[in-house]
């Protein structure tokens, strides 16, 4: 089943049938994991209990498709998985899965089990799987949005813009959030797409935009010290990852955003706003990017930007949360199981 994300309905961003019910996630400890199941989590209103796993040896090489480690005694009292068994159960990751099947065989059908991204196991791992549009996974008992989930919803970024920050005060007006990822598998950076960016962001700063710049941990150190160059002297804040992270503060007061196209989350995060996005490609690609942008600009969310900023263009669209799609999903398959079986509590 194929479900794209909804404009947000603030009236359903908590669902009643869940909210305040026992939910364990099951981690592998990496951040866009965590970021993923955590908004889930959010949007349903769940008490979350987290699990983190790190299996080695045998045992991870051995996952999705292996069993947990007899040592670490699934299901036995004083361990980090005993009863009493959660309502929800979440997990991303491959290393997750074997908890996830496990907890399925104690639990039976008083845990509804949720597995975000594709660990390529059987349609029978979990009751739920997510996807991202753009991948192949397809079945009854999966759906798919658009955007990933993630913990920055509208509310949350609205709350944050309440509190408001001094130092992005002072910024001019237009304020533009610069979100730089960097090379993996599929996007490269060479010598000549890090001034090709570095010309683009110079062109925003010379337009008398504010600029809040962030990077990642994949962000070159050559493309760290071109933006670096190309906004000395401009009304700009640029964080290189010391400090506190300003990042939501950046995207919960940007009028307008340049994201390079290599960062699927940082994209869908910044479509939560509802504000023009303007993607940078980097060298190179993938069917799974370019089926995601080609959908985002279908829609009106994103624009290609050019070479060299002239003029900021504004656009709006209604904001992409997929949080509350899956959320609601989840409600309604929940409530489905409870109608069937009676005495489900």
């Amino acid at each position: 089943m194929q479900n794209d994300t909804p404009p947000i309905d603030p009236a359903r961003s908590r669902p009643p049938t869940l909210a305040g019910a026992r939910a364990w996630i099951i981690s592998d400890g990496k951040a866009g994991h965590e970021a993923l199941t955590r908004g889930v989590a959010e949007a349903l209103g769940v008490a979350v209990e987290w699990k983190r796993v790190a299996p080695s040896g045998i045992w991870k090489a051995m996952a999705p498709w292996g069993p947990v480690a007899p040592g670490e005694r699934f299901g036995q009292p004083d361990t980090a998985f005993a009863p009493p068994w959660p309502d929800i159960a979440l997990a991303a990751g491959r290393t997750t899965m074997p908890y996830l099947r496990a907890l399925r065989k104690h639990a039976g059908l008083k845990t509804y089990t949720v597995v975000m991204m594709d660990p390529k196991t059987a349609p029978a791992s979990a009751d739920l799987f997510w996807v991202p549009q753009h991948d192949k996974r397809r079945g009854p008992n999966v759906m798919t949005t658009l955007t990933a989930p993630h913990p920055l919803s509208p509310a949350r970024l609205a709350e944050v813009r309440s509190q408001g920050d001094n130092a992005i005060a002072r910024l001019k007006t237009p304020r533009v959030a610069v979100l730089v990822g960097g090379p993996n598998e599929r996007y490269r950076y060479p010598a000549e797409t890090v001034a090709r960016l570095a010309e683009t962001v110079r062109s925003l700063a010379a337009l008398g935009a504010g600029l809040m710049i962030t990077v990642s941990r994949r962000t070159p150190p050559e493309l760290v010290a071109a933006l670096d160059a190309a906004v000395e002297g401009a009304d700009a804040l640029f964080w290189k990852g010391e400090g506190a992270n300003p990042y939501a503060a950046f995207l919960a007061h940007a009028d307008a955003f340049l994201v390079t196209a290599d960062s699927v989350n940082m994209v869908g995060e910044a479509a939560a706003t509802g504000r023009p996005i303007y993607v940078f490609e980097p060298e190179g690609g993938a069917p799974k990017f370019t089926a995601l942008h080609d959908a985002l600009r279908a829609q009106g969310v994103t624009r290609n930007a050019p070479a060299r900023f002239d003029t900021l263009e504004q656009w709006d669209y209604p904001p992409l949360y997929a949080a509350t799609a899956i959320a609601r999903e989840i409600e309604t398959r929940w409530q489905r199981r409870k109608a069937m079986l009676p005495g489900l509590t």
